[in-house]
């Protein structure tokens, strides 16, 4: 294939509860429906509160089976719970196992690896990370497995970023949730600095970002779903839903940053009418 074409979405946060959130989703459905990637990436946080309703994972598999083209699925915190960090409170949903057999009960994966236009292109579940849970160590024994194989250029995808800025950004108590965990991002930096990592893809913060560091680019995808306030979040990057296009080839890569027809801001507090 000289050409794979790669759509991301994320933070779709499916309910039946809130109807607007899932009309965003169609209105992304029908960008999907016109464009015909190869392949959708959700990379996580499909339901709205996957940890105590498995329906919210029911409802989300259901409008994903919708979609004209293959999809593969990553969890978030709000399918399958959090995972802790060493200077932040511990999560209110922790994930579990439990948690983790009922996403792959409905969705099938939670890790994957597949090659296409001369790229590898792997997904890990970021969720079970610095958790101490017998998934965690399969998981990275299985990534030492695939990276041994990586011959070509490697696009990983993630739920939560990486980091901010830098590998060794310090963990603040008041932002250490939005990224990879330490000391299991040190880790896996660790491992993925004997492959050629060109991009690392990802989402949970609810912002569109791009930039690169050491020939690495990081796209933050935005929630197709909706936004959170300022008053909630500091501007990292761009509040407003969306969704990411690639187009992989043997020597490139493009990345577009796309909204769909008719999808709307919905800040998250609306929903619970103007208060959470």
């Amino acid at each position: 294939m000289a050409e794979f074409r790669l759509t991301q979405i994320s933070d779709t946060h499916l309910t039946r509860r809130f109807p607007p959130l899932t009309e965003n989703f169609h209105r992304v459905s029908e960008h999907i429906d016109a464009t015909r990637p190869d392949l959708v990436v959700n990379s996580g946080d499909l339901g709205f509160d996957g940890p105590t309703s498995r329906d919210d994972l029911e409802f989300a598999r259901t409008l994903h089976d919708g979609l004209p083209v293959t999809c593969r699925y990553l969890p978030g915190n709000h399918d399958i719970g959090d995972n802790p960090t060493r200077v932040g409170p511990a999560p209110s949903q922790p994930a579990t196992e439990q948690g983790r057999e009922t996403f792959l009960a409905i969705f099938g994966e939670d890790r994957w690896r597949f090659d296409a236009a001369g790229w590898s292109f792997i997904g890990l579940n970021t969720l079970i990370m610095n958790t101490g849970l017998a998934s965690e160590a399969e998981q990275f024994d299985w990534l030492t497995s695939q990276l041994s194989n990586v011959r070509g250029p490697l696009a990983l995808f993630l739920h939560k970023p990486l980091y901010l800025n830098l590998p060794d950004d310090p963990e603040l108590v008041a932002t250490s949730i939005r990224y990879v965990p330490q000391p299991a991002r040190s880790r896996l930096v660790e491992m993925l600095g004997a492959v050629d990592l060109r991009l690392v893809a990802s989402g949970h913060v609810h912002q569109h970002r791009d930039f690169t560091f050491s020939r690495v680019r990081h796209v933050w995808a935005p929630s197709a779903a909706f936004i959170l306030s300022d008053a909630r979040q500091e501007v990292i990057g761009l509040k407003e839903v969306g969704l990411v296009e690639y187009r992989f080839a043997p020597d490139s890569l493009e990345v577009r940053h796309v909204r769909a027809k008719g999808q709307i801001d919905i800040d998250v507090d609306s929903l619970f009418g103007g208060k959470s």
